[in-house]
């Protein structure tokens, strides 16, 4: 019986580095798995960052306290060092059903636009059961004031500043671009934001069919004055709406309804997309390195926001 041949030290230690490679990749992976059944966006946030993923993006200041009376804080992440500003702004809300979600989750969100050329601002607002309507409006309308007061120690633009965000935060969004009473309770000119961007959002919430909207919502005087759909106006910025086909949490057909809603108002641009087959966690995974061929959604958004924010207001 002929003998096997030894192995050769550098073989023994190749063979020892892809085993132990092999374990610690499912480890890892084992311990993504379990956290993506308790949180997919949190997995999501750290598996672009053990893949490296959008590195050239810097968080330039964490934890900054916004709201007055609150310990909210937010998040400011700015473009590589080599590329020249002042930059457009994003103040981005993330989603949650008002239950769920923290800033330090959604910085691959915060970096994707980074290195696209945007300085990103990612708030906490108060959620369930303290954040009723009206708190998390005025959470978010405080951020948008001490974005457009701060954001040019940043490198940031505070005359291109831009709102968007994902499910809920993309209705928050929405309401700071419609109702102007949000920019003037913070003492800011009515057209401060330029430009806005939802994802997969809850526009068309009245009567309550989602529990999490009765909860939030329930409590403000006249339910129909807190739809983004009663504040479209021919003076509403220009706003990219985006659904997946696939969302089973948020009605799809909420955002064409609010994309009909401000045309007939006569807004000056809606661009509304619809993204065959995703989810209501698949369009915001789209906008990670890892996942960027489900669909097109960082392409899109900043298209939109680079066409309408690449000058100064008059």
């Amino acid at each position: 019986m002929a003998r096997r041949p030894e192995m050769t030290r550098p073989r023994r230690l190749l063979r020892g580095l892809l085993i132990a490679a092999g374990v610690a990749a499912v480890a890892i992976g084992g311990a993504l798995g379990l956290l993506y059944l308790r949180s997919p966006v949190q997995a999501l946030n750290v598996a672009n960052s053990l893949l490296l993923a959008d590195t050239g993006a810097v968080r330039a200041a964490t934890a900054v306290r916004f709201a007055p009376g609150t310990d909210l804080a937010l998040d400011v992440w700015v473009p590589p060092a080599d590329r020249r500003g002042p930059h457009p702004v994003l103040l981005f809300f993330y989603g949650g059903s008002w239950i769920d979600g923290r800033r330090q989750d959604y910085g691959f969100v915060a970096k994707a636009y980074a290195m696209r050329g945007f300085v990103v601002v990612v708030p906490d607002y108060r959620k369930l059961p303290d954040g009723r309507f009206p708190a998390f409006m005025q959470d978010a309308s405080d951020a948008l004031g001490w974005t457009a007061r701060n954001i040019a120690r940043f490198g940031g633009d505070p005359g291109r500043l831009a709102v968007g965000g994902h499910s809920v935060g993309a209705y928050i969004a929405a309401m700071l671009a419609l109702d102007r009473r949000w920019s003037s309770r913070v003492g800011l000119p009515p057209h401060v934001v330029r430009a806005s961007i939802g994802l997969a959002g809850p526009y068309d919430i009245y009567p309550f069919r989602w529990p999490p909207a009765r909860a939030a919502l329930g409590d403000a005087r006249d339910p129909r004055d807190i739809q983004p759909l009663a504040f479209v106006s021919p003076t509403a910025p220009p706003m990219w709406l985006a659904t997946g086909t696939a969302d089973t949490v948020v009605n799809p057909a909420d955002t064409p309804r609010l994309a009909a809603g401000l045309r007939a108002a006569g807004a000056p641009d809606v661009a509304l997309r619809r993204y065959p087959g995703l989810s209501h966690s698949g369009i915001v995974m789209a906008l990670s390195r890892p996942f960027r061929g489900l669909a097109p959604v960082l392409d899109d958004s900043t298209a939109f926001l680079a066409n309408h924010l690449a000058v100064q207001p008059h």
